[in-house]
């Protein structure tokens, strides 16, 4: 019996989803069946009805249907509630339940695959979107010393701060007065899709620093670019997160945890 998982959003023909969990399912011995599902922007909802309805077991949920997600379920984990979105969807006893599971795959990745520090450190996140809501609930127990998140609308900012303020020692900044340096700057914004990047000052970095940036490419980002440029002794893309979060989402729809070294290995462009 080969069970049913797909990912849902629109645009989807990009995902790599589909591969990373088949790489899973292989690894693992695990017989599952997991598809790209493209759906209409104002049809969300009844899309994942008919999903589990039709005995589907899981869904993992992208852009721009996360909030969504959020508000559909029946019930949240705890890191999900503090996210206020949703990217991992199972049916318990009839019962929609909702899991976040982007801030995990962005710390794994940070801490694990690539050895940075964050406990005690100095870390900059730029941008206030829902990405950025999305990984604080799992940034900010690593205990870093202080988070201070730039946007170019400060208010966006600082309703983040003001959300996670019993977390740790949070502030919020706009760009013109943005002061290093920093141990570690992760650009939350998609800004470097469009080839575009925040006004970033000179002297942002600290000795040693890592810059590390959620989105992904077959090249360098902008922001990774920028980083190298600056001194950065480390400038990651998200490619990482994007394996890590899935497998998170694979442990709790199978209850195994895979590798994520070789499918990182097998994604990565020469």
């Amino acid at each position: 019996m080969t069970d049913r998982y797909a990912v849902m959003g629109n645009p989807i023909e990009h995902s790599k989803s589909p591969e990373i969990h088949r790489m899973f399912a292989e690894q693992t011995g695990q017989a599952i069946a997991y598809e790209r599902m493209r759906v209409p922007l104002e049809g969300f909802e009844p899309a994942v009805r008919a999903f589990f309805a039709s005995g589907g077991k899981g869904l993992n949920i992208t852009v721009p249907f996360k909030e969504q997600a959020w508000v559909l379920v029946d019930r949240r984990a705890p890191r999900a509630e503090r996210a206020g979105a949703v990217n991992t969807l199972l049916a318990e006893a009839g019962r929609l339940v909702g899991d976040n599971t982007d801030g995990t795959g962005l710390v794994r990745d940070l801490t694990v695959n690539h050895g940075a520090a964050l406990q005690g450190r100095r870390v900059l996140v730029i941008g206030a979107g829902g990405a950025v809501r999305g990984v604080l609930p799992a940034l900010l127990p690593e205990a870093p010393g202080e988070v201070v998140i730039a946007n170019r609308t400060v208010a966006r900012a600082e309703a983040l701060v003001e959300l996670f303020a019993d977390q740790g020692r949070l502030s919020a900044v706009g760009f013109d007065r943005l002061q290093g340096p920093f141990d570690v700057v992760i650009n939350g914004t998609s800004a470097g899709l469009a080839g575009e990047l925040p006004p970033l000052p000179d002297d942002l970095l600290a000795p040693g620093a890592t810059c590390y940036d959620m989105v992904y490419g077959d090249q360098p980002t902008p922001f990774m670019r920028w980083a190298r440029a600056h001194g950065a002794a480390m400038a990651v893309d998200g490619l990482g997160m994007l394996v890590e979060q899935a497998a998170e989402s694979f442990l709790i729809w199978r209850g195994v945890r895979p590798e994520t070294a070789p499918v990182i290995a097998a994604l990565r462009p020469e």
